[in-house]
């Protein structure tokens, strides 16, 4: 189905200004950047930035929800037969892998999902963070293990997160370094399991 002009130029816009804001947040950083800079950046009137994103908050998920959408995709095809710590971290490293990508964004990424919970861009992140611990919960209920699945899978979610922001804080994070790290800590964690 072909797309119209109208929904065509929305989403040239919202490109430019999703864009503009990581051009910013990279260049200037996230505190300095302010959202008429980002505006001026897109061509865009400031009302108009407003109808994507709440806030500067709102604008990093803006930035970051498709493509985290489409690595989580990748994510969650990863896993192959073996160890669920193996598993897990086939899942995890794709993750390690995009960011690694951007670390200056991807550092105010973290930092800002902590009490992320309203804004336009919200509703998405959250469905994308869900779909990737409902992925981790199908593993562990694969592997069987006697726990509650659910709460085994956020016990996970919780040691990747806090992982992952522990290697982005690192100067120049290695991708590598930091998955080599999450498999000790999955690994002590499946042990911990049994």
């Amino acid at each position: 189905m072909p797309v119209s002009l109208r929904e065509k130029k929305k989403l040239e816009t919202r490109e430019r200004i999703r864009a503009a804001a990581a051009e910013l947040f990279a260049r200037r950083g996230y505190g300095a950047a302010t959202m008429r800079q980002i505006a001026r950046r897109a061509h865009v009137g400031l009302g108009t930035l407003f109808n994507y994103a709440e806030d500067k908050r709102d604008l990093v998920f803006l930035i970051f929800n498709e493509e985290l959408n489409a690595t989580t995709d990748v994510a969650l095809a990863a896993p192959r037969p073996g160890p669920l710590a193996d598993q897990l971290l086939a899942v995890f490293a794709v993750h390690y892998r995009w960011l690694a990508q951007k670390p200056a964004l991807a550092r105010i990424l973290l930092q800002e999902l902590t009490f992320y919970s309203s804004g336009k861009q919200a509703a998405t992140f959250h469905s994308i963070r869900k779909r990737l611990i409902d992925g981790i919960e199908s593993l562990v209920r694969k592997a069987q293990v006697r726990e509650d699945p659910a709460l085994v899978a956020r016990y996970i979610f919780f040691v990747y997160s806090a992982s992952l922001r522990w290697w982005i804080a690192s100067p120049k994070p290695d991708p590598r370094a930091g998955v080599a790290d999450l498999k000790r800590l999955l690994r002590l964690l499946v042990a911990g399991l049994r």
